[in-house]
């Protein structure tokens, strides 16, 4: 009977170790077929209530295909071009022509070429699919390797090639990104346990859970129930492989403790188990809430972005409770060569840790001051946070070979000719619509469509195509698409034309990016209260109080509020940003939230655990000392794996990065470690409020409440 336990001992880790390591074989082909299923068209998460969203619907009666503009443009390096150089320009545009035609790219008849009144420059533009995919920047980048013209500036650029410059910024994500995240991962385990064997074990339990939770996400959006685009993806593998690290750092932490403590491997992990099960399952479960929150966005991309973070926390908590532990247990002490755990070794935490847990206990009120003092200056610069969006052309660091181009349209032609605004109007009185959109700044032609494309220029349209008793006018800005100047002339026309008649509605590509900032901040007005709400629900179920939730919620809220005004700070004066998406606002706050609360759970969970056997303020005292390590070495790890998203060349990873990264440590390193701790001190009992721990509890009750932890 002896011996068939031992084996069991055995067998059952080592099963749990090869299923895990048998699912990633045949889940690794689905994980990598993500990208095949993203959407980064902004327009298709728009809620179906968004004026921009239906303006489209009624366009598809006016026309048979839809087209995504490209644009050819040559610009003269020394004064006007001359005939010949408009003749080579032909010869350019029917290259590029038979380019885009054999790659299945063309819908519809390129123009021919156009000089512009000055004479220096000369575009024209090439109707595209706007349902290449990932075909479009291979195009792309076949029209830019195309000869150019003696004495001139070749340029691709319009919304089509704005667009494509943008989904290239994605293409590092299945390999650079995470190339850089397992990177900066296994270099800072290799620091904090000076062993080569147990950070590899870490990585491959992160490893693991970002297979099966990709490979899970490619099912739900191959069924169309979520909707993922590159940067979700981006954000779920960087989120699976930090939580995956953090947790694992946990239970190894207490294991080692353990190992010291008992003789066998087993009722060590037995123990390291049973203590350490709880505050993870707790974390990721307040992440995962968290996380969900994000299904009552308007916008599909964050709805997207909640159930595939949730799959993602759910596998890193899964992969490091079975996997992990199968593992170690098969390893035993050898897993932490050559600085392995001895039995009956005494087992002291870094006297770093202790003597800031002592200066803490020593001075909380000044501490508590020191810490609160700079976090509300800091967050005192959160009005100043600009999130009126960046235009598509300026979202790739660095600028792109688009942008250049949309510089040099605007230098010698109307920069919103390739896209104008669509308005849908009721045809009984389309002049007076027509007449007061003319009427707008920023608005310099209005044409009616009349036939498979808008009147000339400056011909005011001619007899409009009707539909179903509706009229469309194409009315062209004077700025460009995606700025926002042209969203201020469309919020502008918008109201003009609803004064003249309700039913008008206004639609096109700057609409469209309106509307989604306009459902971003609605999004960040509902979704900010509800997620500290469902967190301080959770952490009062966890910690049996009221007080404590609150206290904890309070400092991360601070503690974001005050990461934001960093950010401010940072993207304007130090990375001259030219402003930030909404979303990164929103996704920031939420994984700043749910991701910041989990060290203070970490830190919560111990707490009350000592302070069953020594009270309130000295249980916080050895709590801090004994967390402290394994608590900074996660904060780290998260911070850096967020700070991978820097890699890709894309302002709104950049931002959202830094924002995650500097909040995480800003609370592992200050929150967690200072002020919650010297606010515990100065609260005393009474932190635990209602549980009978408030009114500190006996020796006795004590022992009793010992039993049942």
């Amino acid at each position: 009977m002896p011996r068939r336990s031992s084996v069991l001992r055995w067998l059952l880790p080592a099963l749990v170790a090869l299923l895990w390591l048998g699912l990633a074989g045949p889940l690794g082909s689905f994980s990598g077929k993500l990208a095949e299923v993203s959407e980064n068209d902004s327009s298709v998460f728009l809620p179906d209530s968004a004026e921009s969203t239906r303006v489209t619907e009624l366009q598809r009666e006016f026309q048979t295909e839809r087209t995504l503009p490209v644009l050819l443009l040559w610009e003269s390096e020394d004064g006007a071009l001359d005939p010949a150089a408009l003749e080579e320009a032909q010869r350019r545009v029917d290259e590029a022509v038979a380019v885009a035609e054999d790659a299945g790219a063309l819908q519809g008849e390129a123009s021919p070429p156009i000089p512009s009144e000055d004479g220096q420059a000369v575009q024209a533009l090439l109707p595209f699919d706007p349902d290449l995919g990932d075909a479009l920047p291979e195009v792309i980048g076949e029209l830019r390797a195309l000869p150019g013209i003696d004495g001139t500036t070749a340029y691709v650029t319009g919304p089509g090639a704005v667009f494509s410059d943008f989904a290239e910024g994605f293409s590092g994500i299945d390999g650079l990104l995470l190339l850089a995240a397992f990177g900066v991962v296994l270099l800072i385990l290799l620091v904090v346990y000076r062993s080569p064997l147990l950070p590899l074990l870490v990585i491959t339990t992160a490893g693991l859970a970002l297979v099966v939770s990709l490979a899970v996400a490619y099912f739900l959006a191959d069924q169309g129930w979520i909707a993922v685009n590159g940067q979700s993806q981006g954000i779920a593998s960087i989120l699976v492989v930090g939580a995956a690290t953090d947790y694992g750092l946990l239970l190894v932490a207490r294991y080692r403790e353990e190992l010291r403590r008992e003789e066998s491997r087993f009722a060590a992990m037995r123990v390291a188990l049973r203590q350490s099960w709880e505050p993870i399952v707790a974390s990721g479960g307040t992440v995962i809430l968290g996380v969900l929150c994000l299904l009552f966005s308007d916008l599909g991309s964050n709805r997207g972005l909640g159930p595939i973070s949730a799959v993602s926390i759910a596998f890193a908590m899964l992969a490091a409770l079975t996997f992990l532990p199968a593992v170690l247990v098969l390893f035993g002490r050898a897993a932490f060569w050559p600085f392995r755990p001895k039995y009956g070794e005494e087992h002291r935490q870094g006297r770093g840790w202790e003597r800031v847990a002592a200066a803490v206990a020593r001075r909380p009120a000044r501490v508590l001051v020191w810490t609160l003092v700079p976090l509300f200056v800091l967050a005192a610069f959160v009005p100043t946070f600009d999130d009126d969006g960046i235009p598509l052309s300026e979202a790739v660091r660095g600028g792109s070979p688009s942008a250049a181009g949309q510089e040099a349209l605007a230098r010698h032609y109307d920069a919103g000719g390739a896209s104008p605004t669509v308005v849908i109007t009721p045809a009984d009185d389309w002049e007076a619509v027509a007449e007061a959109a003319g009427d707008v700044d920023g608005v310099i032609e209005v044409a009616p469509f009349t036939g498979a494309q808008a009147g000339p220029p400056g011909s005011g349209g001619g007899e409009p195509v009707e539909v179903d008793g509706l009229v469309r006018i194409d009315v062209t800005l004077d700025d460009a698409p995606d700025s926002e100047a042209a969203q201020a002339t469309v919020a502008e026309l918008r109201t003009a034309l609803h004064d003249v008649d309700a039913d008008a509605l206004v639609g096109g590509s700057t609409a469209q990016d309106l509307d989604t900032q306009e459902t971003a901040a609605r999004d960040l007005a509902v979704i900010v209260p509800l997620v500290l709400g469902v967190i301080t629900v959770v952490l009062a179920l966890l910690l049996r109080s009221i007080a404590a939730p609150v206290l904890l919620v309070a400092t991360v809220a601070l503690s974001t509020a005050a990461t934001v005004g960093v950010g401010s700070l940072v993207f304007d004066y130090g990375f001259g940003f030219p402003g930030s998406d909404p979303q990164v606002l929103l996704i920031g706050f939420v994984f700043l939230v749910a991701l910041g609360i989990d060290y203070n759970i970490f830190l919560m969970t111990r707490a009350r655990e000592e302070s069953l056997r020594h009270g309130t303020r000295e249980g916080m005292t050895r709590a801090l000392a004994v967390t402290g390590g394994v608590i900074t070495s996660a904060g780290l790890v998260l911070a850096a794996t967020f700070g991978a998203l820097t890699v890709l060349p894309l302002v709104i990873l950049t931002q959202l990065g830094f924002l995650v990264g500097f909040g995480v440590l800003l609370d592992t390193f200050v929150v967690r470690s200072l002020l919650v701790p010297a606010a515990v001190e100065l609260i005393g009992d009474r932190v635990w409020w209602p549980s009978r721990l408030a009114t500190g509890p006996s020796a006795a009750e004590r022992e009793r409440q010992l039993e049942t932890v």
